[in-house]
């Protein structure tokens, strides 16, 4: 019936305009007249910085209209602008970079589109031949893989029966049977160590590997394959902000490092800084940590934070 639609319309209009529009200006500073958020180091198992009051980690950026908001996040003055730069797929570097999977490890260093690649596998079909669907296919499983999703999670997120997920995920190991390797082994060391470990030693316990609970091991699997992962790509990050906050330093610039989402940041920078900042950020984001695969930076600016990402 049309009326489900509209109210699948409503529902997301009316959460955008409750969780951003009416309370972001909420927490607008009397002094500064500007937003603060709160990061929080000790509340994600996987070392990931958290934002609270507000949360600005989750601003959206899927659908065209819930983009908008970020336009209401501007550069300080008239004389500066808002720059990002983020990871490019930092998670499938950093399991190419674990697993050791000479596919992926091949892709990433002759700079080939991993979700193509990964699609032309899993299909059998040319590269050139790869149809857009196929591709958004291949980019569901790439990620879905690093959380352990099985054919059922799978099955839901793509929207196919249970059988066809399977044979998705067959083909993926087949393409990728180090991937595979790498999520065996992870769990092996997990239950005989009883935790796993991220690049930098980092330690997650893997407590719910022991219950009697199917339901709970199976959640405790899923994280223990994903930790060490996105454990790492956190390290990764903040190693990258305490570089880069040291280069703004060191070089005496005016720019100012304002937020981090994950595998972005976020900075207020000077007209007149912009082109050397851009250097810094890239330089030390890129050598944060060495990996069997080079780490790629995607950047931007605008007025806005709309603009820039």
């Amino acid at each position: 019936h049309p009326i489900a639609d509209e109210l699948l319309k409503y529902r997301h209009y009316t959460k955008l305009k409750n969780t951003y529009l009416d309370a972001i200006p909420e927490h607008v500073d009397n002094k500064t007249q500007k937003v603060h958020t709160s990061f929080n180091q000790t509340i994600a198992s996987t070392g990931r910085l958290s934002s609270t009051k507000p949360n600005l980690q989750n601003i959206p950026i899927r659908t065209e209209i819930s983009r908008e908001i970020r336009k209401g996040f501007v550069s300080s003055d008239k004389n500066s602008f808002i720059f990002s730069a983020d990871y490019s797929q930092v998670e499938l570097r950093i399991m190419a970079h674990f697993s050791k999977e000479k596919e992926l490890i091949y892709s990433f260093n002759n700079n080939i589109d991993v979700h193509t690649r990964t699609a032309s596998n899993i299909f059998n079909v040319k590269s050139d031949d790869v149809t857009f669907e196929q591709r958004r296919t291949a980019k569901v499983v790439n990620f879905s893989i690093m959380y352990g999703a099985g054919p059922y999670r799978l099955s839901q997120e793509l929207d196919i029966k249970m059988k066809d997920a399977k044979k998705i995920i067959e083909s993926y190991f087949d393409t990728y049977p180090g991937i595979k390797m790498y999520i065996e082994n992870t769990l092996k060391n997990a239950r005989e160590n009883g935790y796993v470990e991220t690049l930098l030693g980092r330690k997650r316990y893997a407590d719910g590997l022991s219950s009697s609970n199917v339901n709970i091991i199976k959640a405790e699997e899923r994280a223990c394959i994903n930790m060490p992962i996105q454990g790492t790509a956190a390290e990764l990050i903040k190693i990258a902000m305490i570089n880069v906050s040291k280069s703004i330093k060191k070089n005496n610039l005016q720019s100012k490092m304002i937020l981090q989402i994950h595998d972005e940041l976020l900075f207020d920078v000077p007209n007149d800084e912009l082109d050397f900042l851009t250097k810094i950020v890239v330089y030390e984001m890129e050598n944060a940590m060495k990996l069997d695969i080079p780490l790629k930076v995607d950047y931007d600016y605008g007025k806005s934070w709309y603009e820039a990402h």
